[in-house]
């Protein structure tokens, strides 16, 4: 389906002006030093690449889809091969090794004439090829930030206060006003709502003004070529290129993330091939500098993957003493009405619209902090991006853009986040133990947390799968 008409446009096309009311490609330096310390840079899922492992629950279980953003746009200055460490990748992985590395590098030109005839099947023409691979060299820097993690995380309430702050509030209240027309018409087409779509926005780039600023064709090529994921960024280079042969964007407007996400929204070109649509019917899908392509394109990515229109993402709950929380798991669906059977009740009082919704329940902070029941949209969410903060933080910004209110329930805040090592020493422990928590990573995932939750229940704690200092010293102790 196409909208009927430009009615946002009067007949005129946008100006980049007019298109983004902030500055493009400015970098708010403390926030980028939060969004730094935020998450994991570890590629560990094939497509947008996740950023916010280590808050969310990827790391076990992988994702189709999930959004490269939060941490690595705030590396996203090209930089030259110089400013490799010359290093070994901390995975361990053969192909991260410093004379895997270099010998790969050697190879860069060789491998991008390999890659040719895949292209021109792809439909890319000599001509786009030539132009776009000739002279070109690899980024080594990247090498370094394919394996780096943080020392330190953030706690669940940290990563909120970060991303749904004041500003980014007021700004998506801006939005919505301005692109109040296009929205209208993405909802009517697509159905998806438009406060999650600015929440998308606001989150990803800060509304277009931490987009990133390298090379996408560079980064992608430079990942084909060398490292441990080769395979599946030649398909993303590929994709690249595919995207300039059919003039959705040009070379210039091909700026982002390291891993290569682009765009407001930061999709990686795959994604973009895939879900991108030309909303503005100007003949070009480009969701970088046309607004209504930016809405439409994202909105069609939700539909596709299971958006249900006119339902939330989920709802804050009070979880009552003595709960058993063996049953907060995503594995573990019931209908709202069966949930306030066990004693969960609605924050604040309210009543749930739709008891017959059927929901899991999240407890990011265990008993000391507030629950949630999340509806099948906040699966949707997490196609986006796997990590359950994100995807919480997407929702909360996205009510509060409609003019809800912050949680009701306070958090746990004398609680201290673990360190990476910490989680990994924690995991080490665990399956010391005989507990199966997967790769002892430093990433929680749903293993991670059922190990967590056993050890608890045997130790004579709350088995809540809340991974706090107190059970790391249990752990340490027993």
């Amino acid at each position: 389906m196409r909208p009927v008409g430009r009615p946002w446009e009067s007949g005129r096309p946008l100006t980049v002006l007019q298109r983004y009311p902030f500055p493009i490609g400015s970098v708010d330096a403390r926030d980028g030093d939060m969004m730094q310390q935020a998450g994991s840079l570890r590629i560990a899922v094939p497509a947008i690449l996740t950023a916010s492992l280590l808050f969310g629950c990827a790391g076990e279980t992988g994702s189709p889809l999930a959004t490269q953003s939060v941490g690595a746009r705030s590396y996203a200055q090209a930089v030259g091969p110089s400013d490799w460490s010359g290093q070994s990748g901390a995975s361990g992985h053969p192909q991260m090794s410093a004379d895997a590395i270099r010998a790969d590098a050697a190879n860069f030109n060789q491998c991008l004439a390999n890659l040719w005839p895949e292209a021109a099947r792809r439909g890319v023409s000599r001509q786009v090829y030539d132009a776009q691979t000739q002279g070109l060299t690899p980024d080594l820097k990247i090498m370094d930030l394919v394996d780096a993690q943080p020392e330190f995380t953030k706690a669940f309430w940290e990563y909120l206060d970060l991303l749904v702050s004041d500003d980014r509030v007021a700004r998506g209240r801006e939005i919505l006003t301005q692109y109040r027309p296009i929205f209208d018409q993405v909802e009517k087409v697509y159905g998806v709502d438009r406060h999650i779509i600015t929440a998308i926005w606001g989150i990803e780039s800060k509304y277009s003004t931490m987009i990133g600023d390298r090379s996408v064709v560079r980064s992608t090529a430079t990942l084909a070529c060398i490292g441990r994921r080769q395979d599946y960024f030649r398909n993303e280079f590929l994709a690249t290129l595919e995207l300039l042969q059919r003039n959705d964007v040009t070379p210039d407007e091909l700026k982002g993330s390291w891993a290569g996400a682009f765009g407001p929204t930061q999709f990686m070109p795959t994604v973009y091939k895939q879900y991108a649509v030309d909303f503005d019917r100007d003949g070009r899908r480009d969701i970088v500098s046309s607004v209504p392509d930016l809405i439409a394109s994202t909105a069609n990515y939700f539909k596709r993957n299971g958006w249900e229109t006119g339902q939330t993402w989920g709802y804050e709950v009070e979880v009552p003493q003595n709960f058993n929380y063996l049953l907060a798991d995503r594995s573990r669906q019931m209908t709202i009405h069966d949930w306030e059977r066990l004693g969960i009740r609605r924050a604040g009082g309210k009543a749930f619209p739709n008891t017959h919704a059927r929901a899991f329940l999240l407890v990011p902070a265990g008993s000391q902090g507030p629950g949630f029941l999340m509806l099948n949209n906040f699966r949707v969410i997490m196609r986006y991006n796997p990590s359950e903060a994100y995807a919480l933080a997407i929702g909360h910004l996205a009510d509060r853009l409609r003019g809800g209110e912050a949680f009701v329930q306070a958090w746990p805040r004398h609680e201290r986040a673990l360190s990476v090592a910490e989680r990994a020493e924690m995991q080490q422990l665990l399956s010391a133990k005989g507990f199966d928590i997967g790769e002892a990573d430093g990433r929680f995932g749903p293993k991670t947390r059922a190990a967590i939750r056993d050890f608890q229940a045997r130790a004579g704690l709350v088995p809540d799968g809340f991974a706090s200092t107190t059970v790391l010293a249990k752990l340490r102790g027993s």
